[in-house]
């Protein structure tokens, strides 16, 4: 390099020295031209720094200023340190900054890792500082939060600081402006109030807090904090002469559109000539207007804080500053209160799952224990067939099937098959049989109820319907549901919704139904007993499982699948049928069909004493006191059996057989393979006697 070269650097640099210089002294000028470093504490700075700790979170805030070697804190929270040198200042970095100046972990930043306010008499990890500048660019300190554990800042905290420090420069001003005066003074007093108000309280409180305080301090009849959403707004807090309720708005066209476009927005006097179509502004006689939007840390507006009064409004600038403050915070408030909102919303979401998943596992459990007789439908007849391949082409549908037939002829493996073979069979299949169910309990049953609902609800209970959500619902004896309860049924299946035992909230449900009953629904709709619009309803694709006498062919094959089953269940070795044992299960007329045949194999397997498998005909139902009638061969001699005649006929024969016993391994309900109060409820419709009079009511 030249000597002339080093000479211009040696300038160049002598001069920026000198230009820092001077940049340096007019920022000090400007620090005694405010007398900041001199006077007493103020109030606002304190209910800055206040404000700063709750809108960042952190336990320490400070407003300081740097002069020449030193920075002097003029308000301070959580912390009793009044001034630090400057080679080892936060804030000397601060006003050097156009922004927050952050630093997330102090003690692994070289800067700071060796200060005194890190290492030994603070322990500070973490801090953020916004500077604060006049109007013409002289930095003249930083608003700031510390923290003794490392974090990051959100930008809406960031945002909150920016406003704070914007604050504190509109302070300053106004203090040169009227320094002493009684305007600074109820600037202050005001500034002062509101924090007061505000500084300990969070969430909806905060809101209340908020609007009754700005509403005291400024003398405004009107104040109230809303979210928006698109062109929507809904009050979070109302303040009109006392609390109001909350309420919902369109703002188009409104003085808040453009407070939810980001601006603040002030008519301090003839608001009503601007918007003379609003005629809430008439009836609350408003005169002025003031909106200030509230933002969220994406820098979206969320909200606006909203005073309405009817006289006049001033314009001055501290109103516009204050609010701006505190709509930094209000915004802050508003983001976390939505936020938690959507939590609890998710929670209760996975808390219904987890009650629904719950219910399902205790049912599926039930089912589990229930045993199921038979996997498939087990037969080659052409009747059987038929059926089969109807319900091939039906399963894939939603359409509501109704299956009939007599009892023990296999209708809820009819049901198992309609859904294993649809595309809901990975949802469950949900059984009710409704005869078994005490009227008083059917709805608890079918819909649910809510904790309290009724004497005995100590929780709530999912019902069926929502338990079967998304997948089948099987109805069987749906001729034994109440009247009253009919109705109900007919709103879900024609609505698809419900309200749960002593609810008012309506659920929605995807439901398909299939229905089955062992009665005549033609017969129960004519002699009123059955609600012909629900008939109808149910009737969508009826299917008719045919009794065992008219499969006389499937005998032998269900014959041998039940000796292979209950041999392998009870240890025995059993290699064949005896011919005159085949011949006589042929010729039986089965009048409990599949269920009656399963319940002789079982019992003639427990009381083998042999491979050969014989069957008494004392186990058979047979003569003519005991084995009800083939419908055919009673039309052949001239006897027409109704089904309800056929039912009783052969419940009757059944007690005859077990000699009026109705409970227990012997007993007549499980070779009917029914639950014994059921049994006890159809021999009462059925007007079948117990053994020495009427059918007994159930046992307690």
């Amino acid at each position: 390099m030249s000597g002339t070269e080093a000479a211009s650097s040696t300038d160049r640099m002598n001069a920026m020295v000198d230009a820092a210089g001077r940049d340096e002294a007019a920022r000090l000028e400007v620090l005694r031209r405010y007398d900041i470093l001199d006077s007493p504490p103020e109030i606002p700075f304190d209910d800055l720094a206040t404000l700063a700790a709750h809108l960042c979170d952190t336990p320490i805030a400070l407003v300081g200023f740097v002069d020449g070697d030193r920075e002097w804190f003029k308000a301070r929270v959580g912390t009793s340190i009044d001034a630090a040198p400057r080679e080892i200042s936060f804030g000397a970095h601060a006003i050097r900054q156009s922004d927050v100046f952050v630093v997330p972990d102090a003690s692994t930043d070289p800067r700071f890792s060796s200060n005194p306010l890190v290492t030994e008499t603070q322990g500070i990890r973490f801090y953020a500082g916004a500077p604060i500048e006049t109007d013409d660019g002289h930095c003249l300190g930083a608003v700031c939060v510390m923290d003794r554990v490392p974090r990051q800042p959100s930008e809406s905290q960031l945002q909150g600081l920016r406003s704070l420090a914007r604050h504190a420069v509109t302070v300053l001003a106004l203090r040169r402006a009227t320094l002493g005066s009684a305007g600074t003074r109820s600037a202050e007093e005001l500034l002062q109030a509101i924090t007061q108000g505000t500084a300990a309280v969070t969430g909806t409180k905060f809101f209340t807090s908020l609007v009754e305080h700005l509403a005291h301090a400024l003398k405004v009849r009107r104040v109230y904090v809303a979210e928006c959403e698109n062109d929507r707004a809904r009050t979070r807090a109302l303040w009109m002469d006392g609390f109001r309720p909350t309420f919902e708005y369109d703002v188009r066209e409104t003085p808040c559109m453009k407070v939810t476009r980001g601006q603040t927005c002030l008519y301090s006097h003839n608001v009503r000539q601007y918007f003379p179509h609003i005629e809430l502004l008439k009836q609350l006689n408003a005169e002025s207007f003031l909106g200030v939007p509230l933002w969220d840390s994406s820098h979206h507006v969320i909200g606006h804080m909203v005073l309405v009064d009817d006289k006049p409004m001033s314009e001055d600038p501290l109103w516009i500053s204050v609010l701006q403050t505190f709509a930094t915070r209000a915004g802050v408030e508003l983001e976390r209160e939505q936020a938690d909102e959507k939590l609890r919303e998710a929670l209760a979401q996975v808390e219904s799952l987890k009650n629904r998943l719950h219910a399902e596992n205790v049912y599926l459990q039930e089912e589990i224990r229930t045993e199921h007789r038979f996997d498939e439908m087990v037969g080659r007849s052409a009747v059987l067939v038929a059926v089969l391949q109807k319900v091939e082409r039906v399963a894939a549908t939603d359409a509501t099937v109704l299956v009939t037939g007599e009892t023990g002829t296999g209708k809820e493996l009819i049901a198992r098959a309609l859904h294993g073979r649809s595309g809901r069979k990975h949802r469950p299949l949900v059984k009710v049989n409704c005869g078994a169910v005490p009227a008083s309990l059917i709805e608890s049953e079918l819909f649910g109820h809510v904790k309290g609902a009724f004497t005995g609800a100590i929780d709530r209970r999912v019902g069926r319907f929502e338990l079967a959500d998304g997948g089948t619902l099987f109805l069987d004896e749906i001729s034994e549901l109440t009247l009253e309860t009919q109705v109900k049924l007919l709103r879900v299946l024609q609505e698809q919704e419900f309200e749960p035992v002593g609810s008012s909230k309506t659920l929605r449900v995807d439901v398909r139904i299939i229905a089955a009953t062992n009665r005549d629904l033609n017969e129960e709709v004519r002699l009123g007993r059955f609600r012909s619009d629900l008939f109808f309803r149910l009737n969508v694709i009826p299917l008719t499982v045919p009794p065992l006498r008219k499969r006389p062919e499937d005998i032998p094959l269900l014959v041998t699948y039940f000796v292979s089953r209950f041999g392998k269940k009870f240890g025995r070795k059993i290699d064949g049928v005896s011919r005159d044992a085949m011949e006589l299960l042929t010729k039986y007329q089965w009048p409990g069909n599949v269920r009656e045949l399963q319940n002789i194999i079982e019992r003639a397997v427990v009381l083998a004493t042999g491979p050969v498998l014989t069957v008494d005909a004392e186990l058979l139902s047979i003569g003519d006191a005991q084995a009800p009638a083939d419908p055919e061969t009673a039309s052949r001699a001239g006897q027409l059996v109704s089904m309800r005649d056929a039912e009783r006929q052969h419940v009757e024969a059944v007690l005859k057989h077990t000699n009026g016993v109705i409970e227990g391994p012997q007993g007549a309900a499980r070779i009917l393979n029914l639950n014994p109060n059921t049994l006890r409820s159809r021999m009462r419709k059925l007007g079948v006697l117990g053994k020495g009079g009427p059918a007994p009511e159930p046992r307690s």
